[in-house]
């Protein structure tokens, strides 16, 4: 057992019993990559190392792993520029690392941002060794066939220029290549121009590697260059070139002689842990590059010394990779071999969490912690390795004292990380410590008015502590670690200076205070500032049962801009709280906003169920009882119930509170719904401004089939929601506008669509995003090629989905639009279609009406609908539409 396994040493009795651990720091990593570049040194230039040998074990590689946000990037970016220049080492990396060889660091950022795929990094590769200011023959040859045969007609010339390489390397490559291609054609007695023989070339140049011509003599020596120019030249022969570059590597002589140093960043990108076909490429280039040292940076250690991967890597196991395994060895370690070579930074991934516990106590060779256990243990400890060495301390205790350990007996905080965490802070830290472990986020200010002290030396102090993570693009940068926030909050705290409930709910009374001041020195249109507030604000007042103050007035104006950012409060210790219990006013807000966000997102059944809840527990001032009243009656009415949502509408408008104007915009829908359109007009026009009477004249002219006046209404309501700054308001404006153009501007329509699209881009709105591709749809109606059936039928799943019955039925119309055009094209007769089925409950019955119309039918005898104008004249205009759009596609 290891010296730093001590403790556990002098807890059991039991001698079969073994332990492991590991953990390094930053100086730690140095000395790890210099220790391993110095063996990857020896082994290279010692006289039995060949470079063509492809079955000796590879020890070119060290990993360094931990969790997101713990520095490996910056690691891997120090470590370049202290290889390829020590002036920019930092100072207590004395330690030289290459003697007198040279060598040259590429770094290769694998993170998906960064687009590089596998071509690319064998690019990279080259161009990197382009420095040694010499051609590579052999794979210089492979690669221009390879390039010829993928990228037909583009040079690489201007590839690397297009793709940022050429200034970041430089030109030297497509140089050396020509020149190697002048060399092999003059050394062939090749004729004409090296563009024009590459093929002729490469096929002379296998006939005399084949018969070991001595004119080739010096590329004959790389025995298996022919095998790789005969084969097909795609990404799996591509994969095999770098064997090129370690024996163009291998023939350089002694003082020339240069070690490439690969760095490569974010390995955590090329793949899961089930799809591996580009980790399988990546690791074949480090195989076939044993004169190359790497250096991987991921959040996961890597996996080829497992055995079970076998099959899905072309090299797997201890075998090959020799250090790589989860443990080493015993031989292999007394020996040296491999040792240290998977280093972790920090927080262990979750993976490794459980991986680290399966093999922190050994008996007979299995795991002595159980697997169910080790889950609890490593979702708890949120990757502190600290937190997993004391469930191991307790697994110990609790086993020593005849129990049998029980996943229940580790679904605790450890007092002790409070101790250790507070050990060498002062008391201003402590308080601080403490009060912003109530806040998801913070900055200096917050954390300095949370703790109710007059300067920030103390938070500043404390932000440089390790447990202190930093977010620079975040609204408040400083966050605590997941599991030193959830042990000062939860564990019972034995420290001298512990907190009282009555502190507790000082300080979050402070916090509440300082979120309210925050939002409303704010400029009232960051809508970040704002969800941050809401959400920090709804969980603090729902934890401590504080009264709303400035949350009501907040909740309001998010409401208002109606661009639903996702606004779910952190989740409440459902141990002392009770699940989804509805007890504080802050409870039923904190409901009502979450339930109204997730609209765009779920069927408006569930929601109004969740808001009917909110309703019945009554637990919500008066004030702010219409909203969930409102949006109650809006989903009822997306639903169908058009009884119920009058009823609602109906109390929310008599009620004369904020959202009066909106319930009677709410009731002009309904009557437009039920075919009343003089009395949807007369609504309209009493909404006013207030009430988007613009937005509901649009939508009545656009059902008469007026569109020029229907996008004269909308514009006008776009205008006066873009002067209030009511974001959600405008995209809703333009779609509508998008729409009605569609059925007579196509062009016109393209530029509104692509508006709307720019708009919602920026915003979360299920219906209105619907509303955008049913008028792309529209627009694109009649045509043979625009795919209108497949690009309906997803559309159509949405709405059902969502629950969005008014989107089913805009979509109905438009297929109706469409197939009244190809059935005036091609004499057919159409139907009324799905549109029937949606109008069974009364609603939406004028729809019927104009599927007709666009046919240049009669309305039904039994029709309903009361119409501004004559039915006549509806009937025409919609027909006029349907001639028009055929007159401009002409005859199929």
């Amino acid at each position: 057992m290891a010296g730093g396994d001590l403790k556990v040493l002098f807890r059991t009795n039991d001698p079969g019993l073994r332990a492991t651990e590991a953990f390094t720091n930053r100086q730690a990593q140095w000395e790890a990559v210099a220790g391993g570049l110095e063996g990857h040194m020896r082994r290279v230039t010692g006289p039995g190392f060949n470079a063509e040998d492809l079955e000796a074990p590879r020890t070119n590689l060290l990993v360094f792993h931990g969790v997101g946000g713990i520095g490996k990037t910056t690691l891997s970016r120090r470590l370049e520029a202290a290889l390829a220049d020590e002036v920019h080492r930092p100072e207590q990396w004395e330690r030289n690392v290459h003697g007198d060889a040279r060598l040259v660091p590429v770094r290769i950022d694998l993170a998906r941002s960064a687009g590089v795929d596998f071509e690319r990094l064998v690019l990279t590769l080259r161009l990197a060794l382009a420095r040694i200011g010499r051609p590579l023959p052999a794979f210089d040859l492979a690669l221009r066939r390879y390039w010829e045969h993928q990228h037909p007609g583009q040079s690489l010339e201007e590839y690397l220029r297009s793709g940022g390489l050429a200034s970041r390397y430089g030109q030297a490559l497509p140089q050396q290549m020509q020149s190697v291609l002048g060399d092999v054609a003059q050394a062939l007695a090749l004729p004409g121009t090296i563009g024009t023989v590459i093929g002729q070339m490469t096929v002379s140049l296998i006939g005399a590697l084949r018969e070991r011509r001595q004119t080739v003599r010096v590329l004959a020596g790389c025995w298996r260059l022919a095998d790789l120019l005969e084969a097909e030249p795609d990404l799996e022969a591509l994969s095999f070139y770098p064997h090129l570059l370690a024996w163009e590597l291998a023939q350089l002589p002694a003082d020339k002689r240069v070690v490439p140093v690969v760095l490569l960043d974010t390995f955590e990108d090329v793949g899961d842990r089930t799809h591996r076909d580009l980790e399988r490429l990546i690791q074949r280039v480090v195989w076939l590059m044993p004169n190359a040292y790497f250096i991987v940076t991921g959040r996961s250690r890597l996996q080829w010394g497992d055995a079970a991967l076998q099959g899905q890597l072309d090299w797997a196991g201890p075998t090959a990779w020799p250090g790589l395994a989860a443990h080493s060895l015993p031989h292999q370690a007394s020996r040296g071999i491999g040792h240290g070579r998977q280093v972790l930074i920090g927080d262990f991934s979750p993976e490794d969490c459980e991986d680290y516990l399966a093999r922190r106590l050994i008996h007979d060779g299995q795991p002595l912690i159980p697997a169910p256990i080790r889950q609890v243990i490593a979702k708890r400890s949120h990757g502190l390795p600290l937190y997993l060495d004391l469930s191991v301390m307790r697994f110990l205790e609790l086993r020593r004292g005849g129990n049998t350990p029980q996943a229940g007996d580790f679904e605790a905080d450890f007092p002790a990380l409070i101790a250790r965490t507070l050990a060498d802070l002062t008391p201003e830290e402590r308080s601080v410590l403490r009060s912003v472990a109530l806040l998801d986020s913070f900055d200096l200010q917050l954390a300095t008015q949370t703790a109710g002290l007059s300067h920030q030396s103390a938070a500043l102090r404390l932000t440089e502590r390790p447990f202190v993570r930093e977010n620079p693009w975040g609204l408040w940068p400083f966050h605590l670690h997941d599991l030193i926030r959830s042990t000062l909050l939860n564990a019972e705290d034995h420290t001298d200076d512990r907190w009282s409930p009555d502190d507790w709910l000082a300080a979050a009374r402070r916090a509440h205070t300082a979120l309210g001041e925050a939002w409303q020195a704010g400029d009232g249109v960051d809508r970040r500032l704002l969800v941050s507030c809401l959400r920090q604000g709804l969980a603090l007042a729902r934890d401590f049962r504080l009264e709303l103050g400035w949350l009501a007035d907040a909740a309001w104006v998010y409401v208002r801009d109606a661009i639903w950012e996702p606004l779910a409060p952190p989740a409440r210790d459902e141990n002392e709280r009770g699940q989804g219990r509805l007890e504080t006013a802050a409870d039923g807000l904190g409901e009502v906003l979450s339930a109204l966000a997730r609209r765009q997102h779920e069927h408006r059944g569930h929601i109004a169920d969740r808001l009917a809840r909110v309703i019945d527990a009554g637990v919500l001032p008066a004030d702010l009882r219409e909203m969930p009243l409102y949006y109650l009656a809006k989903d009822q009415r997306d639903l169908g119930d058009s009884a119920a949502s009058l009823r609602g509408m109906q109390q929310v408008a008599d009620g004369g509170g904020r959202m009066a104007p909106d319930a009677r915009r709410g009731l002009a829908h309904l009557a437009r719904l039920a075919g009343d359109f003089p009395t949807t007009l007369s609504l309209a026009r009493q909404a006013g401004r207030e009430g988007r009477g613009q937005r509901i004249e649009g939508d009545v002219w656009w059902a008469h089939g007026d569109m020029a006046r229907a996008a004269a209404a909308y514009r006008t309501a776009r205008g006066e929601a873009e002067e209030e700054g009511v974001a959600g308001e405008v995209a809703v404006c333009q779609a509508q506008l998008s729409l009605a153009l569609s059925f007579t501007d196509s062009q016109a329509a393209a530029e509104e669509i692509s508006l709307a699209e720019q708009l919602l881009a920026q915003l979360d709105m299920r219906a209105t995003d619907l509303t955008v591709r049913i008028a792309a749809l529209a627009r694109d109606a009649g045509r043979d090629d625009a795919d209108i059936e497949d690009r309906a039928r997803l559309v159509r799943t949405e709405a059902q989905v969502g629950g969005v019955k008014e989107a089913e039925v805009k979509l109905e119309l438009v297929l109706a639009f469409h197939h009244a055009i190809r059935a005036k094209r091609e004499q057919l007769d159409v139907g009324p279609g799905r549109l029937g089925e949606l109008a069974k409950g009364g609603d939406h019955a004028h729809c019927i009406e104009i599927a007709r119309f666009m046919s240049g039918l009669p309305p039904t005898p039994e029709a309903t609908v009361q119409w501004v104008d004559v039915a006549d004249d509806v009937r025409r205009r919609w027909h006029r539409l349907v001639q028009q759009r055929l007159s401009c596609q002409g005859p199929a």
